[in-house]
């Protein structure tokens, strides 16, 4: 599902215009960028938390030129679902 997509079925459900709903993604994201690029988690009760996890450095290989490379420790935004939104997930969705 796209940003556009959502934008549309909130706007269909909630009766507002697209554009006040955009703006209102826009602004939800940007807050949450801003929070975490301050290393603060974001949580949303019922959906899950956007934190961030410390990567530890490592050596990598580039196997096209049979090298080693050395991976600094690096920080990465990663999302967590809360154990109600899992779940929702686990008994709507079905696994083929």
């Amino acid at each position: 599902m796209t940003k556009a997509e959502i934008v549309a079925a909130i706007a269909k459900k909630t009766g507002v215009e697209k554009a006040s709903i955009a703006v209102s993604i826009e602004a939800f994201m940007s807050v949450l960028k801003e929070s975490l690029t301050k290393g603060e988690a974001v949580y949303l009760r019922g959906f899950g938390s956007f934190i961030i996890k410390k990567r530890a450095a490592k050596t990598g290989r580039n196997i096209s030129k049979n090298t080693t490379i050395k991976i600094p420790a690096h920080s990465v935004p990663s999302f967590k679902p809360s154990k109600l939104f899992m779940a929702e997930i686990k008994e709507k969705v079905k696994v083929n």
